[in-house]
């Protein structure tokens, strides 16, 4: 992908800094993580859900941080043993560590987290202020000016 030069539109706009970097690292790889796996639903109008698979992991071995329009996901596994006089031959479910992070919109909040077979479902919501909400502006008729003609009578 080419790279975009933005400097133009630095000149004529206020407070966009980061929509450009955003734009800016969509052509950066992310490092090819692809784990965990994850899905992301609208589930409303203005309701979504992050799904992410998370075999293997319980609920106090997952934090979730939502900071400044950036929501984080980690995970890390307690070491575990296999077990008295057990042996792990094959381990195929991934118990490794991992940091998953999300660009959140203006205004969208966690709403709530489960944790259910094996995938973590985290719920956000658009809550936009009223004050941000779009509102008619009603527009009055100007009242017209009586013009006064100052008259000087001599009686």
């Amino acid at each position: 992908m080419r790279h975009v030069d933005f400097s133009s539109l630095h000149r004529s706009t206020v407070g966009f800094d980061r929509l450009f970097n955003m734009l800016d690292g969509l052509g950066q790889p992310d490092g090819g993580t692809t784990y965990p796996p994850y899905n992301i639903e609208r589930t409303g109008e203005d309701a979504y859900r992050i799904s992410m698979a998370v075999a293997g992991f319980s609920e106090t071995e997952i934090s979730i941080e939502a900071h400044r329009n950036v929501l984080t996901v980690k995970g890390e596994r307690a070491n575990e043993s296999a077990g008295e006089g057990s042996e792990l031959l094959y381990r195929g479910i991934a118990s490794r560590a991992f940091e998953r992070r999300f660009q959140l919109a203006d205004h969208v909040e966690v709403v709530g987290a489960t944790l259910k077979n094996g995938l973590l479902h985290i719920d956000l919501k658009r809550n936009i202020p009223e004050e941000h909400k779009p509102r008619k502006i009603e527009i009055s008729a100007a009242p017209a000016k009586a013009k006064q003609i100052e008259a000087n009578t001599v009686n």
